[in-house]
């Protein structure tokens, strides 16, 4: 939220229902390529502030001509309904089960075209300070009921901890307070 300029564009940010955060992805690639991060999701409550994060796991390969590795921030938006009902599910496809588009940079950037306006997902990616829209079409999205466990102290699936009124872990306030400062609804 620092670089106004090259940021995720504040409208979005307050439209947004969900959020999905994956720091340090690692990719990796020598012909064949992989893909892979943990992450947090995060809901609005009854469209106002933001609630208890659930676990993510991120996964995806490709193939061809190609080599090299990198650790990329990837941040997804979810903007309708329908984009946030795929984090319910035990696995979701990015680009197959829910539509995403690379989100427009600069946080004062309207989405004024088709893909954003109907894309149930708008994602980015940061290396180095700048953030970039990122496709991540062919990625798997699912809960981590491992990570759950840790932060809660049970395995639970997502939809048990994002579509419901459950507390926030003390460890989790950090997170929620800054999502709050930077796009709670009034």
């Amino acid at each position: 939220m620092a670089t106004p300029d090259r940021g995720i564009p504040q409208d979005l940010l307050n439209k947004a229902t969900c959020v999905v955060l994956v720091p340090s992805m690692k990719k990796g690639a020598f012909i064949v390529g992989g893909e892979y991060g943990k992450g947090f999701a995060v809901c609005r409550r009854n469209g106002r502030g933001w609630g208890a994060p659930g676990a993510v796991k991120m996964e995806g390969g490709s193939f061809g001509l190609q080599i090299g590795g990198s650790a990329t921030d990837v941040v997804m938006l979810v903007m309708n309904e329908k984009g946030m009902n795929e984090l319910e599910k035990s696995k979701f496809t990015l680009g197959g089960d829910a539509s995403v588009a690379a989100g427009p940079v600069g946080r004062s950037a309207t989405a004024n075209t088709d893909a954003y306006m109907t894309a149930e997902i708008l994602s980015w990616s940061r290396s180095k300070g700048v953030f970039a829209g990122v496709a991540l079409d062919g990625a798997s999205l699912r809960p981590d009921r491992d990570a759950n466990q840790e932060l809660y102290n049970e395995k639970l699936d997502n939809k048990q901890i994002l579509m419901t009124s459950m507390a926030v872990p003390e460890s989790a306030r950090p997170l929620i307070a800054e999502l709050d400062k930077y796009s709670a609804r009034k």
